[in-house]
C-alpha cells in the first residue's frame, strides 16, 4: 500500500477549525454587544419617560379632567334649558287653546246676538210692511244672513 500525504488535508482543516472558533468568538462578542446595547437603550427609553413623558401624561390627565368636570357642566345646562322651553311650549300651547276657546265663546255669543238682533228686525219689518195682514208669505220671509 502506498503511504498518503494528508499534511495538507491536515493543514486545511485546521484552518477551519481555527476560523470556526473565531466565529464563535465574534457571535458571542455580537451577542454580548447586543445586549450592551439593548441595556443602555432601556435605560435611555426610562430616562426620557421619566424626564419627558410622565409630565406630559400628568397634564394630559389635568386637562382630562377639565374636560370631563367642563362636559358634565355643559350637559347639565343643555338639560336643564331643555327642560326649560319644553315647559315653555306646553305653557304656549295651554295658553293657545285657552285663548281659542276664549275667542270662539265670544264669537259664539256675538253671532248669537247678531242672530238675535236680525230676527228683531225681521220681524218688526214684516209686522210694518203695508199691505201685510200679519202673515208672511214664504217668498217674503228672510233668507239666512
Amino acid at each position: 500500500m502506498p503511504t498518503v500525504d494528508l499534511s495538507t488535508t491536515n493543514l486545511l482543516l485546521g484552518i477551519m477549525a481555527a476560523v470556526s472558533v473565531l466565529q464563535g468568538l465574534v457571535l458571542i462578542g455580537a451577542g454580548v454587544a447586543g445586549f450592551l446595547v439593548y441595556k443602555r437603550v432601556t435605560q435611555l427609553v426610562t430616562d426620557l419617560e421619566a424626564r419627558q413623558v410622565a409630565p406630559l401624561r400628568a397634564r394630559l390627565e389635568d386637562i382630562l379632567g377639565d374636560v370631563k368636570t367642563v362636559t358634565a357642566r355643559v350637559s347639565e345646562q343643555t338639560e336643564r334649558v331643555d327642560h326649560a322651553i319644553s315647559g315653555t311650549m306646553d305653557r304656549v300651547d295651554e295658553t293657545a287653546e285657552r285663548v281659542k276657546h276664549s275667542v270662539r265663546d265670544k264669537v259664539s255669543q256675538a253671532t248669537g246676538v247678531m242672530r238675535g238682533i236680525r230676527a228683531v228686525v225681521a220681524s218688526v219689518l214684516t209686522n210694518i210692511s203695508p199691505g201685510s195682514n200679519g202673515a208672511q208669505s214664504s217668498a217674503d220671509a228672510p233668507g239666512p244672513l
